[in-house]
């Protein structure tokens, strides 16, 4: 008999023999059996009571020389493994794999053999187990690479449900996802679509049995009524779920589900399924991080569209390599002109900033900065021609408005003066003309610092208006009532209809514009001629025109005339002084009104400019 050393020990013995798989026959060195456990009992059909102490009844006679062979084999050191033949007690033969090796005492000494016996068609099995699963990792290998192929995340998600039951063999399955304290179904295969998306608790479903157990492969069986109360298990004949964990940088992410209603799962079928949700949970990390940097070019390639600046990206030999729509409504050159070559204009030192004109007047500010990891340059630049301008106008405004104070202040400083030295000696009439003098110069002293403060409130947004309808026939004919008799050179005429409906409006401030364009009509027509007013209904509008026959304003100024410290080109209009505000008070106090005021040329040559107001009665005319 074996030689134990404890109970315990000898107990643990007993229980590894008696519960193992195989058929486990020990014998003496006479061949007389001594232990024979439960497996083989089963496989040769004699219990332990009818072969303990007894000869091996197993051997047939024709195969004596080998078995005998075998031992002697053994007992001079060794194992032996054979394919032979074996008797069952009903007389059959069975075909066996036989592994024999020697029992000896704790000193070496031989006690006996002990053979452990398995049918050979369990090692054929096992070979075609082998096969097969050689043939599915195979496989597996294959799904994984078109997983990983894809790059959009519901594709890949979709290809790993579908992998399912190419692999498990599964009739039916799903991919859902850990989203906090929820999971929702994110893939599936042959499940209805309407359990899309559906969630369900974390902490009740087979995936939260899963982590709380610490495994990442759980097989769940049972009766369909039972399986049917877990999520996702609508399947009719339903009787094992297979569920495998899927983590992404070592964190659970999700699990793939495999249900089976026509099969049985096994062991491979475990394991491919484990494998699959550890290749599934590497896919979607690929694939999310694809998407990832997808949504990020297509944010900076929206940021890189949509930016007001020009941006240009050049490489390292300052070939432009990208060219924004910006950039080429700034300079005229369109990304295909510019694209390969270097960019239209110069450039400043990295980190600086260069004021440039280009040929089309255009003024820029370029920036530029290095990306040391690249070498590449990124330029940027704004236009800021109308900054530029208003620089400009701003200089003129100052020089201009310093000669239009100075020159009446000197007149009647000069005035004043002589009426103070040689108030005795003048005559009447010299010192009533002085004293005109002086009021005539200190009134255009009080205008100008009306169009500044005027100027000032409208650039501030300050204008208040009382919007209310008013009788603009009878204001065109009151600020028109003595004009005739101000120059001998101009003819003035007046076309207002009588039946002309009133507009909404603020009247003093539509005053102070019609005063505006009447004085600039009489200013800017020097050698005299026709200024005609004349007003008419357009629509729901009211058009009031001021036409004159003086010296025009150039197509390119037709609106810059309207913007501040501006009087359209040096020249011919410059010549007549002013600050510049004029006009601008004009459109502002129109907008105010919610009217428009417009410059136009005239066929025989001067400018026609252009109020319209709503009508009064209608229905946005007070808003």
């Amino acid at each position: 008999m074996v030689d134990y050393t404890a109970d315990s020990d000898e107990g643990i013995g007993r229980a590894v023999v008696a519960n193992a798989p195989n058929a486990i026959v020990a014998i003496d060195r006479e061949q007389t059996v001594i232990a024979w456990n439960p497996a083989a009992e089963r496989l040769f059909g004699w219990s332990a009571e009818e072969t303990v102490g007894r000869r091996v009844p197993v051997v047939p006679e024709e195969l004596m020389a080998e078995h005998n062979a075998v031992l002697e084999k053994v007992r001079t050191g060794g194992q032996v493994s054979l394919r032979t033949k074996r008797f069952r007690r009903d007389g059959s033969l069975l075909d066996l794999r036989v592994d024999t090796g020697a029992l000896s005492s704790r000193d070496g000494t031989l006690i006996g053999y002990v053979s452990v016996y398995h049918l050979a068609q369990d090692d054929e099995s096992a070979n075609d187990r082998n096969a097969r699963r050689a043939q599915l990792v195979r496989r597996l290998t294959d799904v994984v690479a078109d997983i990983n192929a894809e790059l959009e995340l519901p594709a890949v998600l979709d290809r790993i449900a579908a992998s399912l039951a190419d692999l498990t063999g599964a009739d039916a399955g799903g991919f859902v996802l850990i989203e906090g304290d929820r999971l929702r179904l994110v893939a599936r295969h042959n499940l209805p679509d309407s359990m899309r998306n559906s969630t369900a608790d974390l902490r009740t479903s087979l995936v939260g049995k899963l982590l709380r157990e610490g495994r990442t492969v759980l097989l769940e069986t049972g009766d369909q009524d039972r399986l049917d109360k877990l999520i996702w298990s609508q399947l009719p004949g339903l009787h094992t779920i297979a569920l495998g964990l899927a983590a992404m940088g070592g964190r659970p992410y999700g699990a793939l589900y495999a249900l089976f209603a026509k099969r049985k799962v096994g062991h491979l079928e475990l394991e491919l399924l484990e494998l699959l949700a550890g290749h599934a949970g590497i896919a979607v990390g690929n694939a999310m991080a694809y998407q990832e940097a997808v949504r990020q070019r297509a944010h900076e390639r929206a940021v890189f569209d949509a930016s007001a600046d020009g941006i240009a990206v050049l490489d390292e030999l300052g070939r432009v390599v990208q060219w924004n729509p910006a950039a080429g409504e700034l300079t005229g050159f369109h990304s295909a002109e510019v694209i390969g070559g270097p960019p239209p204009f110069r450039l400043p030192a990295p980190g600086e900033k260069l004021t440039i004109q280009l040929p089309s007047g255009t003024w820029l500010d370029v920036l530029c900065a290095e990306i040391v990891e690249t070498g590449e340059i990124v330029v940027d630049f704004r236009d800021i021609t109308r900054a530029k301008e208003l620089e400009e106008a701003k200089d003129l405004f100052l020089a201009t408005t310093s000669h239009e104070l100075r020159t009446p202040i000197t007149v009647v400083r000069g005035f004043a003066g002589t009426l103070d030295d040689r108030w005795d000696s003048m005559t009447d009439a010299e010192r009533r003309a002085a004293v005109h003098i002086i009021a005539e110069r200190a009134r255009s002293l009080g205008q100008l610092m009306d169009h500044l403060l005027l100027g000032s409130r409208v650039g501030a947004g300050e204008l208040t208006l009382r919007i209310e309808g008013f009788d603009l026939a009878e204001l065109v004919r009151g600020a028109t009532l003595g004009l005739p008799i101000l120059s001998d050179l101009h003819r003035v005429e007046v076309d207002v209809p009588d039946d002309l409906p009133l507009v909404s409006g603020d009247a003093l401030a539509t005053d102070i514009l019609l005063a505006q364009l009447l004085e600039n009509a009489f200013k800017y027509s020097p050698d005299g001629g026709l200024i005609r007013v004349e007003a008419w209904v357009d629509g729901d509008r009211v058009v009031l025109v001021v036409d004159d026959e003086g010296v025009g304003i150039a197509q390119a100024s037709r609106e810059r005339v309207f913007d501040r410290f501006v009087q359209a080109d040096s020249g011919d209009r410059r010549r007549f002084g002013g600050v510049g505000l004029g006009l601008y008070i004009v459109r502002s106090l129109a907008r105010a009104q919610g009217g428009e005021v417009s410059a136009h040329p005239r066929p025989a040559g001067g400018t026609r400019m252009r109020l319209a107001l709503r009508i009064a009665d209608t229905p946005d005319a007070l808003t």
